[in-house]
């Protein structure tokens, strides 16, 4: 049905009180990332993807039911919840209540601050950037920004980050001695920082891991971290072609990590990232297998840098599925929410495993938004001010992971990254918990996973959006919820509609049979019920003839005269008959737009009945 005003406005459908969007709060909504909807007709090819929709479908009726709970529980303080949602490990995201999405293929819940928050815990992330000279070779630094933004994008105000740049020699970018806060400015600040850098000089890879661990020390000797673990992701395309040799640094990363668990109590992470095929691989796989961390190589042309990038929180997901954090969440620095435009909320969110077989196998990141107004009624405080920010901090760092992973599980990490060319040979025992299964036959997925296809290729407003029409002079309450909408002049124009492939579907032929009604009672054309004897002379055949049994007739471009009571009662009498025939079709209910509405051109196309 269609939002009311006072449940919630989409401003690309309209104001709310003319316009708004549809929705359904009983069902959910899938999507995909485009780069995982590339087989036919926009289907996951991946096996897993296809499992994550089917087994998450299960979870509608009580999400369904929950979110009736939620409606019940904030109707005391007359505020109507938001979404909850499912993210998958993988990319496929279910939410409820049902809507259509604006720009098809773009969300990727893997790259929003809830899911990582969730999945990895409170953390200090440093991030190591080559801009060596190399890196203009294919574009990597081009793909070294873009990896680097989305990690930076993910982070929360429970995190601490900073970022190092090397070549010839290494520098910390913003100006910043230790790590800052991840928050929304703090974010902003680093995105434009790592939009304006530029490639040139050698490779020094002993000075960019000094100075990461000098900044990590000063964080911690002013007591600025968030107290938990620590991630060093170093992305590189080469070899060292400056400063001390790879077995210094290694020795240097060893040294470092053993005397920050012994001073501190913290243990170091360090994933290395090779990018591009002609990469050296040897010393960012020996430096990562040296630390128990995880080494991972990137095409220069990586489709999902989302999922490749991905080893970080992932191994950070199986500390937290260990029973000590079964009660772990974490809420997000309050935003602005895309729907209500520009209304502020926040987002809490808590891990899910598959707690049957162990290690734990994360699944993916349940979440729930709330709005900040809400949450200012039942605290009564301002949703500005900083003591709610204080608030968000103190829960979203309560709680530290501990991450307590054996060689085996790690080398199961790296296997599930990279294959086994990632793998450090650490075990050669089976993955159970970390590596998925794989269903036993394929033939047992579905292969195709959409219903709602008959919208395809049409624009949001034709989709989404539909018209609430004013109950008077008619004494007719009606929501148009088809994609005739949009000729009650109410909801917006789309300026580059296209037809839809399926346009002989039931839907498709609704609509066509409902214009052809309003364009009868507007007496833009007739119905031949009969061609009679000497049109059958005059005229060929196949202009003439009925359609069989009872079916829609062909048009025809005579024009009725009004002032002939013969001709407005023919009229009269087959718009009866159309609407008999809409009403004849199962599940239909024919709905007669306002007088004053302005018919659409008729197309003979849309108005073929499927079998």
């Amino acid at each position: 049905r269609c939002m009311r005003a006072e449940e919630l406005v989409v401003g690309a459908c309209g104001d709310g009180a003319t316009c708004n969007a549809l929705w359904d709060k009983a069902r959910s909504t899938v999507t995909l990332p485009a780069s995982l909807a590339r087989g036919p007709g926009g289907n996951p090819v991946d096996d897993e993807v296809i499992e994550s929709a089917c087994y998450s479908r299960l979870a509608e009726p009580y999400m369904a039911e929950k979110y009736e709970r939620d409606e019940e529980f904030w109707s005391e303080y007359d505020v109507q919840p938001s979404w909850t949602y499912f993210g998958a490990h993988n990319g496929l995201f279910r939410k409820i209540p049902a809507v259509h999405q604006e720009v098809c293929g773009e969300y990727d819940p893997r790259r929003r601050p809830w899911f990582v928050a969730a999945s990895s815990g409170p953390k200090d992330v440093v991030l190591v950037i080559d801009t060596s000279g190399s890196m203009n070779d294919y574009a990597r630094l081009s793909i070294a920004k873009k990896a680097a933004i989305t990690i930076v994008d993910t982070l929360t105000v429970a995190d601490r980050v900073a970022i190092v740049t090397f070549s010839d020699t290494a520098s910390r970018v913003g100006g910043f001695d230790t790590l800052i806060r991840a928050t929304i400015e703090n974010k902003k600040l680093l995105i434009e920082a790592i939009n304006d850098l530029e490639a040139e000089g050698a490779t020094n890879f002993y000075d960019a891991f000094d100075l990461t661990f000098e900044a990590l020390e000063a964080t911690h000797k002013r007591e600025a971290t968030s107290g938990c673990n620590i991630a060093v992701l170093f992305l590189t395309d080469g070899q060292i072609t400056i400063g001390r040799g790879a077995e210094e640094v290694v020795d240097l990363v060893n040294a470092q990590a053993e005397r920050f668990v012994t001073e501190y109590g913290r243990k170091t992470t360090v994933f290395t990232f090779s990018l591009g095929t002609m990469a050296d691989h040897t010393v960012t796989k020996t430096i990562a297998c040296s630390t128990n961390g995880i080494w991972t190589a990137v095409d220069d042309f990586a489709g999902d840098l989302v999922a490749t990038m991905s080893s970080y929180y992932k191994l950070f997901a199986l500390g937290l599925g260990e029973g000590g954090n079964e009660d772990f969440l974490a809420w997000v620095e309050p935003y602005p929410f895309a729907n209500p435009a520009g209304k502020i909320g926040t987002t809490v969110s808590v891990p899910v495993y598959d707690r049957s077989v162990s290690p734990p196998l994360f699944l993916g990141v349940v979440a729930s938004d709330m709005y900040m107004d809400a949450l200012e009624k039942v605290l009564g405080e301002d949703a500005a001010s900083s003591t709610m920010l204080e608030r968000f901090i103190l829960r979203s760092t309560a709680r530290c992971p501990r991450i307590e992973l054996t060689e085996c599980e790690v080398d199961a990490l790296r296997f599930l990254g990279g294959g086994e060319e990632a793998m450090c040979g650490a075990c050669n025992a089976t993955f159970t918990g970390i590596v998925p299964e794989r269903c036993p036959s394929r033939g047992d997925l579905p292969k195709n996973l959409w219903h709602n296809t008959d919208v395809e290729g049409e624009s949001y407003e034709d989709r989404a959006c539909c018209a609430i029409l004013d109950p008077k002079p008619r004494e007719l309450s009606t929501v148009i919820s088809d994609r005739s909408h949009t000729d009650a002049g109410l909801c917006p124009k789309s300026s580059g509609k296209t037809a839809s492939s399926q346009g002989q579907t039931n839907i498709g032929m609704i609509v066509g049979v409902v214009a052809a009604a309003i364009a009868l009672a507007l007496g833009i054309c007739v119905w031949k019920r009969k061609a009679t004897k000497e049109s059958k002379q005059t005229n060929q055949s196949s202009e003439s003839k009925d359609t069989d049994g009872g079916g829609i007739p062909a048009a025809s471009a005579t024009a009725t005269d009004f002032n002939n009571p013969d001709q407005q009662q023919q009229a009269d009498a087959d718009v009866e008959r159309m609407m008999k025939r809409l009403s004849s079709l199962e599940g239909v209910t024919p709905v007669m737009p306002p007088a004053e509405a302005s018919a659409p051109p008729l197309s003979i196309k849309a108005l073929e009945i499927a079998p």
